[in-house]
């Protein structure tokens, strides 16, 4: 039962609601994500230059590391979809991007997502997610901005 809704007219999720999604950063997710962007810089792709540099290993771009921001804001959508939110959740986009630790090949990271404040008027939620590698340190923060649409009538026929 909820207790506090994000907003008399959206009562499927509660304000501060919470959900996470782990996952283990692989070399193979790191040179996979390269070969998709074309982001071949050395630092992520050649570990001896990557070691050079001061890293342990290769480390995860940024836009991989974020990319468990959007499973995040996939799971809080299926929530509210099982709560009988009966529209369609668009995520447009992500604010305040930081990457204040790099991730390194084999870390195992833990993205967290709290639904926000509520923008009635653009029915929208903007909700900070956070980061973090199995040692605690943060290595990716955001705001992510939701549009939660409703179903529109079919339009009569003239």
């Amino acid at each position: 039962m909820m207790c506090a809704a994000l907003a008399q007219d959206f009562p499927w999720l509660e304000a501060g609601e919470t959900v996470r999604f782990t996952k283990a950063v692989t070399e193979e997710d790191i040179l996979l994500f390269a070969r998709v962007t074309g982001d071949h810089d050395p630092v992520h792709v050649d570990a001896a230059y990557a070691r050079a540099a001061g890293f342990a290993d290769i480390i995860a771009h940024g836009g991989l590391t974020l990319g468990l921001a959007s499973a995040t804001a996939s799971r809080i959508s299926q929530l509210a979809k099982s709560r009988g939110f009966p529209g369609i959740s668009v995520s447009l986009g992500y604010d305040r991007v930081r990457f204040p630790h790099p991730v390194i090949a084999g870390e195992t990271l833990t993205a967290r997502y709290s639904l926000g404040r509520w923008d009635a008027a653009r029915r929208r939620s903007i909700s900070p997610v956070e980061i973090t590698a199995a040692d605690g340190a943060v290595v990716a923060v955001c705001d992510h901005v939701m549009a939660w649409l409703m179903p529109q009538a079919p339009a009569s026929a003239a």
